[in-house]
C-alpha cells in the first residue's frame, strides 16, 4: 500500500492540483500533476503526495475500492520517482475497473511520463487588435490587387 505521508487529504490540495496541475488524459485515467513550487510556498516541501478520485460512474462501491485500491498498489511503486514536494491526482474513468492490472499499469505509466515531462517553451501568436493588422487584405474582398 501506499505509505500514510503519500497520501493526499486535504480538499485544498485536491483543487490546487485540478485547477493549476498539467493534465494528461488517458483512456481509463487522467492524471494531473503540480510540482512544488517553493517560491510561492504554495504548499511545503517533503514527501511527494498521491490523491485518487474515483466517481461513482466507475462502479459500486465494491468496484470504486477495488479500482481504488489496485491503483494505490501501482502508484505505491511509482511515488520514488516522482520530485519531493509535489502533488499528483489520479482520476479513474469507467474504463479503469475492466482493465487489467498490466493495461491499467501501462496507461498510468504513460500518463506519468508525459506529464512529467518537461515543457517546451510555448510560441503563442499575439492576441489583441494589433494582431489582425497583420492581414489587412484579407476581408478586402479586392482581388484586382492580386
Amino acid at each position: 500500500m501506499l505509505s500514510p505521508q503519500n497520501r493526499m487529504r486535504r480538499g485544498a490540495d485536491f483543487g490546487l492540483v485540478m485547477r493549476r496541475g498539467r493534465r494528461v488524459n488517458r483512456e481509463a485515467l487522467t492524471v494531473a500533476y503540480r510540482t512544488a513550487r517553493r517560491d510561492t510556498g504554495e504548499h511545503p516541501a517533503g514527501e511527494p503526495k498521491v490523491g485518487f478520485i474515483v466517481s461513482k460512474a466507475v462502479g459500486n462501491a465494491v468496484v470504486r475500492n477495488r479500482v481504488q485500491r489496485r491503483l494505490r498498489h501501482l502508484l505505491r511503486e511509482r511515488v520514488s520517482d516522482l520530485p519531493d514536494g509535489s502533488l499528483l491526482v489520479v482520476r479513474a474513468k469507467p474504463l479503469a475497473a475492466s482493465l487489467g492490472n498490466d493495461a491499467l499499469a501501462a496507461q498510468l505509466d504513460d500518463a506519468l511520463a508525459a506529464a512529467m515531462r518537461p515543457r517546451k517553451k510555448a510560441t503563442r501568436r499575439p492576441r489583441g487588435p494589433s494582431a489582425g493588422a497583420s492581414n489587412g487584405a484579407r476581408g478586402s474582398g479586392d482581388l484586382a490587387d492580386s
